[in-house]
């Protein structure tokens, strides 16, 4: 049996709109004691887990795992995986009625905070229209058009339904396009789960200890050629020994599938140019930064324009939407425009389409942005300093609703340097923070989100609750 041992108080915190329950009429910290964990300090009063271990254990016998993506397991992490029920706002609740504050955000979408009234209003008068035609609708052209004014590279945009999706479309036009085959992506980044990209894939891969994938051919990757993140030399010699024969470089110009690890400065630029010079086309993997570093994505934030860009999470507002798009001219390459063949049976469903045109309407107000950058910056600020109030070695930092650290001195530019992190440390820390009522993702090499519904008042507690764990872990 999993149990949680902890206090309600919720003095401390804002109001929020949820459905009524006498079970969540507090804010629990509680600690956990689950089979294979480190202890924890407990306080007093009992709170209970049973449902979601029960669920997870009948999940178990029904899916991989028990679940649908690896590191929602907690393989990394340790302890049992919590089972949700209800999401609002920053906050989320499990089927025990136990609430935390929510750094996860879908693993990115929820922006503008969970179950956003205006969003749901509007899914709600969507689906009375249905729920998938098959067909040209409207809200394809409205939302197209929103993403073509806010990203600098995109003249013409296809809708998909995942950013796996987006970024085979993104590779095999890249090819099309091209005449070539070769391609560079950097150690640990994540480009979704396709054949080509699972080499040091970071991510999900990083967190089960997999250096790739059992099932994927070498042929599948023989054409995938590898470089550290930030190192432009190691990308010039890859340049160098493969002349004429490069497609496309592909990357996340912020990593936050190993963590979160900015670019050096001029590492872009340099990237930049050196495409330009061979021909080759530059891909920003933007599932994660499109529209959370600014709404025109990390392209924008940096002032650099790739060729083609990938998007998801944000820009389907909570629903499974992908999407790539880019210059015209590389664009009508994709069927039926042109001869390369991508196609997507749910791709640009009108459910979708209203979730991705309403969240970025939200984003449009001014100020949203400097509001994520000035709150994430008191959470990851003072997660450091309580840190080194503690005695730990740590590192990390954020770029508007986008953060993350490391329990190394650091600094982390790339996947070889995160990997020297303190994954233990780093769980003891996760579980203590569980017990605290929040919730951070379950794995060292992910990177965290905040929302627009993020409160001072939830930093507060947040930060309150990371200097109790790090003194006693």
């Amino acid at each position: 049996m999993a149990t949680f041992t902890g206090v309600v108080s919720r003095s401390s915190l804002l109001p929020i709109s949820v459905k009524p329950s006498t079970s969540r009429s507090g804010h629990r910290r509680a600690s956990v004691v689950v089979r294979n964990a480190v202890s924890v300090e407990k306080t007093a009063k009992s709170l209970k887990l049973d449902k979601s271990e029960e669920i997870f254990t009948a999940a178990k016998e029904l899916m991989p795992g028990g679940v649908n993506s690896p590191v929602r397991a907690f393989r990394s992490v340790g302890g049992q995986p919590i089972v949700f029920d209800s999401v609002k706002g920053s906050r989320m609740w499990d089927v025990d009625g136990n609430e935390y504050v929510d750094y996860v955000g879908s693993w990115g979408p929820a922006i503008i905070g969970h179950a956003d009234d205006k969003v749901n209003e509007a899914l709600i008068e969507t689906l009375k229209k249905g729920t998938s035609f098959g067909a040209p609708c409207f809200l394809e052209n409205v939302l197209a058009e929103a993403v073509i004014a806010a990203v600098p590279s995109v003249e013409m945009v296809r809708f998909v339904n995942s950013g796996t999706e987006a970024c085979m479309g993104a590779l095999r036009l890249a090819r099309a396009f091209t005449g070539r085959e070769k391609i560079i992506k950097f150690e640990g980044c994540y480009h979704g789960h396709a054949d080509p990209f699972l080499v040091k894939a970071g991510s999900g891969v990083a967190t089960l200890g997999l250096p790739d994938s059992p099932g994927v051919p070498k042929g599948a990757t023989s054409e995938t050629l590898t470089a550290p993140y930030n190192d432009i030399d190691a990308i010039k010699l890859l340049f160098e020994s493969n002349k004429g024969e490069i497609a496309a470089v592909i990357l996340e110009p912020v990593v936050g599938n190993s963590g979160f690890i900015t670019p050096n400065p001029g590492f872009l630029n340099a990237l930049r140019e050196i495409t330009k010079e061979n021909g080759t086309l530059l891909i920003f993997d933007e599932v994660m930064t499109g529209f959370r570093l600014a709404y025109g994505g990390a392209q924008e934030y940096f002032n650099i324009t790739p060729d083609l860009t990938t998007m998801g999470k944000v820009v389907g507002g909570g629903l499974p939407v992908g999407a790539y798009g880019g210059r015209r001219e590389i664009m009508e390459m994709v069927a039926p425009a042109g001869p390369m063949y991508q196609a997507g049976t749910l791709s640009g469903n009108p459910l979708a389409m209203t979730a991705g045109i309403h969240t970025l309407k939200k984003l449009t107000e001014p100020g949203c942005y400097e509001y994520l950058d000035n709150i994430t910056g008191q959470l990851i600020n003072g997660i450091l300093d309580a840190g080194k109030r503690a005695g730990h070695e740590m590192c990390g930092g954020h770029i508007r609703g986008m953060f993350g650290f490391f329990f190394t001195s650091g600094p982390v530019n790339n996947f070889e340097e995160a990997k020297k992190s303190d994954t233990g440390k780093f769980a003891r820390f996760h579980r203590g923070m569980l017990e605290e009522g929040v919730y951070l993702a379950p794995s060292q090499f992910e990177a965290g989100f905040t929302s627009l519904a993020h409160t001072s008042k939830d930093i507060e507690f947040t930060v309150e609750a990371a200097e109790r764990v790090l003194k006693r872990i």
